[in-house]
Formats: structure tokens, sequence, C-alpha cells
């Protein structure tokens, strides 16, 4: 075991290391911090003037959104890739073929690392749109290419506009007939364990009638820790699983659902990134007297 390791390879015959017979951990030391911030801007300078040629690129097509999100899928294959290169961190995807085989889909996958937004862009099939938060437009640069892709922006600000944001990305879906990528658990996990997923993915689920395919990312935060710009070159192991059928699912048995979802990650994620229960909270004591 290297000592940049954090665990040593593990003998149970389950494990995500010995069924795809890859190591899950990164195999190198940890970039030096000159490199790894010249590598850093290196990626702001190849972003910055493909960004803003995808902008010019995009404003003749303002008309036509699908023609957008199809050039927003080739834009974020391009940087996706190119973010992969320039840090060392290059995902090898294990039975990639489910993506083609389940299409329209919508495509969920754990988020633990900085590198999972350039891996989802990167593998996103074409026809697949992002889902994120309006604030992504405040983003300079990237933000700016995300508005114009024509891609999900969701407004979470009150439980309205959230129902109305939601139902205005399902006509766009449906419309088009548009696979989607979602990171469930809506913010990244530090740790990286699982985090409840939220329930949105669901209620689109239901909503479209398209199923569900997990996309496993395997200690992606050990290659990428999030707030941080030292990355650690590596194979970062992905599985995609089987698709999940969303036939009968009902707004009544939302919880059931999420738990089926997370059910697929739970049996192929490592110890490590099992998911941390919360305690049971401490019983309330008698009265006295």
């Amino acid at each position: 075991m290297m000592p940049w390791m954090t665990t040593p390879p593990s003998s149970d015959p389950s494990s995500p290391e010995a069924r795809l017979g890859r190591p899950v951990e990164p195999s190198r030391k940890p970039l030096p911090l000159l490199l790894a911030t010249v590598r850093l801007l290196s990626v702001g300078f190849v972003m910055v003037p493909i960004s803003i040629l995808y902008w010019v690129l995009c404003v003749p097509l303002l008309p036509f959104r699908e023609r957008r999100i199809e050039l927003g899928n080739l834009y974020g294959k391009i940087i996706g890739r190119t973010v992969q290169r320039l840090t060392g961190i290059i995902p090898e995807i294990h039975h990639r073929e489910r993506m083609e085989e389940y299409r329209p889909a919508i495509y969920v996958m754990n988020h633990t690392a900085t590198i999972d937004m350039w891996i989802g862009m990167w593998l996103c099939p074409y026809r697949g749109c992002g889902m994120a938060k309006k604030e992504i437009v405040r983003v300079p640069i990237f933000g700016q290419a995300y508005w114009l892709s024509g891609h999900l922006l969701l407004d979470r600000g009150n439980r309205e506009k959230a129902i109305a944001s939601m139902d205005a990305a399902r006509q766009v879906v449906q419309k088009h007939q548009l696979s989607m990528w979602i990171w469930p658990e809506g913010t990244r996990s530090r740790s990286g364990r699982l985090k409840r997923f939220k329930k949105g993915f669901v209620h689109m689920a239901i909503a479209t009638g398209l199923p569900i395919v997990p996309c496993v990312a395997h200690n992606a935060h050990l290659y990428w820790p999030g707030g941080g710009i030292k990355a650690r070159p590596g194979r970062l192991q992905m599985e995609i699983l089987p698709a999940i059928s969303t036939d009968g699912w009902s707004s009544e048995t939302v919880e059931q659902h999420v738990d089926e979802v997370m059910d697929a990650f739970r049996a192929v994620l490592g110890e490590n990134q099992q998911e941390q229960l919360e305690p049971p909270a401490p019983a309330e004591a008698p009265p006295q007297g």
C-alpha cells in the first residue's frame, strides 16, 4: 500500500476493487501545489475561448432549443475531456453500453468531488440535458454558457416556484424526448459517503415515465476533493448499472422509490462510501418528581 493511499486493498470478493478488477483509489501522489495551480489555470485558459466560441454558435440557434442542447452536449464533451486530461483523472467506464441501451432516461450519479461535473458533462449522451439551480447562471463564463445551452434550470426560491420550474422542465423533456443527468444528493458529499437523495428526480421520473440509470463513481473524492486544487491523477472507476423501471411509480410512494434507487448505489459502493446514518435522537428524560 502506497503512503498516500487511505485504505489497504480489500480481500472481500464483493468489494468494488475485487469486482471490477481495478484499484478504486488514486495510484499516484497528489500533484505538487505549483503543478496543480498551473493545471487549474490551464483549465481556465482552455475553457474561456471555447465558451466564448460556444456563445457565438448558440446565438443563431436561440429559436431552436433542441439544437442548442445538442450543441451543449458537444461543448460538454470537449470541456469535460479537456479537464480530465489536464488533471490526469481519467474515468474508466464499466458497462457504458447501458447508457445507449436505455435512452431516453434519467441518469443519476453520486456527487463527491470537483471532477464529477466534468465527468457528467463528458459522459452525458447526446440529447441529454442537465438540471441545475438557477444560481448557476451567476458563475462567470460557464454559467452563461449553461444558460445559452437550453439545459434545465430550477428555481428553489419557494415551493410554488420549485413546482412550476419542475413542470416546465417536464414539458421540455417530453416535447423533445430528452434524457436528463442529475446529481440527486443536491450538494457534494465532502466525506465521500452517500447522502440521502432528494425527491426531485423521482417526481420527474413519475411525470415523464423515463427509467432511472444509476451511474456510480467510486472514491471520486480521493481524486479531487471539493474545495481544493490538488488533484490526484489516476483511473477513476465508474459503473453504469442496469436501468430501474419506473412503471407503476406513484407520488404516494416517493420515499420508497428514493430508497429503491439508493439501494442500487449501496449494493456496489465500498464500505467507506456507504451513507453515514444519523444517530437516533436521545430519549427524553422522564419528568422528575
